[in-house]
């Protein structure tokens, strides 16, 4: 009986100091996804309707060809 006066404080202060150490790698970004982003950029995209410049209506084309056009062009 006397070990349990012992061992219930000293689990107790082991399960406080185990969450102030996990809260503290979180809260630093230890947990941050680095190669996530990079994997994710190589997968195929095979979702239905996904947007495809291919696919844009002639105006919207247009519309891009005239944003990368920085000259001016004299008025008609």
């Amino acid at each position: 009986m006397e070990v349990l006066m012992l061992l219930i404080p000293l689990s107790v202060v082991l399960v406080v100091l185990i969450g102030a150490l996990f809260w503290w790698s979180v809260a630093s970004g230890q947990f941050d996804d680095l190669e996530g982003p990079a994997h994710r950029i190589l997968a195929d995209d095979d979702r239905v309707g996904a947007a495809d410049p291919a696919d844009a209506p002639a105006e919207n084309a247009q519309a891009r060809r005239d944003a990368g056009n920085t000259e001016q062009s004299p008025p008609l």
